[in-house]
């Protein structure tokens, strides 16, 4: 009996090291196709962050490319030889709505125009007649050979609002208010009037493209442009009040946040010349300094100007160390230039009549002149005071007329924005 008992317990044993060895090798099996499914999936893995990786880098390289040699956008001052220029449009052009900061920069005899067509486009003949001129001023620029680029064209009579206001918009016809190039950088201004805010829309795509074939492209800080930025009591009534605001310092541009038109600054080489205006505060000022040093260096000038807007038609550097200044608006800081050597040239009184409207403008525009390069200037036509003294100092007149497009709030200097001139940086001041 206990020897059948022992060779059953043998077979039972035998049995159970035969199972215990097919589970082994089962386990084994399995262990062995996960950790090689494990293996190719971290395999699998590694080759597709290494791919990415290797992506990623390309992108980065791409990214991280020179600028070209021949960058599109280099201009240093205001007179070195012409390449290409931006000239802006007056299709659409709106009168803007009626408000404190408008009032502020238009005359007393046109407000009532204001408040009764505020909104609305400017009369159609008269814009139809600033078309006309303004192309005419390209195609002499062409043959002059001058690349011209245009912005957009915009529907301005839009409404549209923000958290802090609504309004409908102005024009893209003066580029030189919105754009001011320093070096191979184009600076978009932020803007001071509400009508304006959007007026960046229009050259969008031009920058973007200056941007791609290798142009700096900047944007000052957009301000709110809330209630804050203006002081609504601003008080308007005469030219006395205004020249004692002025005096005093005052204006309808507060300093809640910075703001800044780019034509209230004017370029000689290292060294950039900015008024405290009404559409132009300290703030702004300051923000343009420190983005520009230590390379450039920002100086804060003023006139003897009861309605201080935009530089110029007031003081309009033409030449290396050659300026054109206002004589109703005289410099309070000439010493400064004279002390450099510069040569202060006063310009002519200007020959615009009376009743030829200038609805954003004075009839200083005469002075508002583009040089092509230190002998060509595009002056205009019909202020033969201003070219004869062009011709006096050794400078051939470019003669086109814009009389229309006058009323429009600019000269040839603020219908354009020099994007290329041929020149090196250099210090005119010193």
């Amino acid at each position: 009996m206990s020897k059948i008992f022992l060779q059953h317990e043998r077979k039972a044993l035998h049995c159970l090291r035969n199972s215990l060895a097919l589970s082994t090798a089962r386990l084994q099996h399995l262990l062995g196709r996960t950790f090689t499914g494990w293996v190719q999936r971290t395999f699998q893995s590694t080759q597709a962050a290494t791919a990415s990786s290797q992506n990623s880098c390309a992108a980065d390289d791409k990214a991280t490319e020179p600028l070209p040699k021949d960058c599109p956008v280099s201009s240093y001052n205001e007179w070195d030889p012409l390449e290409e220029v931006i000239v802006g449009r007056a299709e659409n052009a709106c009168v803007p709505p009626f408000t404190v900061e408008v009032k502020a920069n238009t005359y007393e005899k046109y407000w009532s125009f204001y408040q009764k067509h505020g909104g609305q486009y400017f009369p159609k003949d008269h814009l139809k007649k600033a078309v006309a001129e303004i192309e005419e001023m390209c195609n002499i620029l062409k043959m002059e050979g001058v690349t011209v680029r245009r912005p957009d064209p915009i529907d301005w009579s839009l409404k549209y609002k923000t958290p802090d206001f609504e309004s409908t918009g102005l024009y893209s016809a003066m580029p030189r208010d919105i754009l001011i190039v320093v070096g191979n950088e184009i600076i978009e201004a932020p803007m001071a009037w509400r009508a304006r805010f959007f007026e960046y829309r229009a050259y969008r795509s031009i920058i973007k493209d200056y941007f791609h074939r290798g142009a700096k492209w900047t944007t000052a800080p957009k301000p709110t442009m809330a209630d804050e930025l203006y002081d609504q009591a601003y008080p308007i009534h005469s030219v006395e009040d205004r020249h004692k605001l002025a005096a005093q310092g005052k204006f309808v541009t507060t300093e809640f946040e910075p703001c800044f038109d780019a034509a209230d600054f004017i370029r000689a080489g290292r060294d950039i010349f900015a008024q405290r205006s009404q559409v132009t505060n300290y703030l702004g000022i300051e923000w343009m300094r420190r983005h520009l040093a230590p390379d450039y260096r920002v100086h804060i000038i003023s006139f003897k100007d009861p309605n201080p807007m935009h530089i110029d038609a007031t003081f309009n550097i033409i030449g290396p160390g050659l300026v054109l200044s206002n004589p109703d608006r005289p410099c309070h800081q000439i010493d400064l230039f004279k002390k450099a050597g510069w040569t202060i040239i006063t310009p002519p009184i200007p020959v615009i009549p009376d009743d030829h409207p200038l609805w954003m403008s004075s009839k200083w525009l005469s002075m508002n002149v583009l040089m092509l390069d230190e002998k060509r200037v595009m002056v205009d036509a019909n202020e033969v005071p201003i070219q004869q003294m062009f011709e006096k100092l050794g400078i051939s007149t470019i003669k086109v007329n814009i009389r229309n497009a006058n009323s429009l709030g600019g000269g040839f200097h603020c219908w354009t924005c020099d994007v290329r001139r041929r020149g090196t940086l250099q210090s005119y001041l010193d």
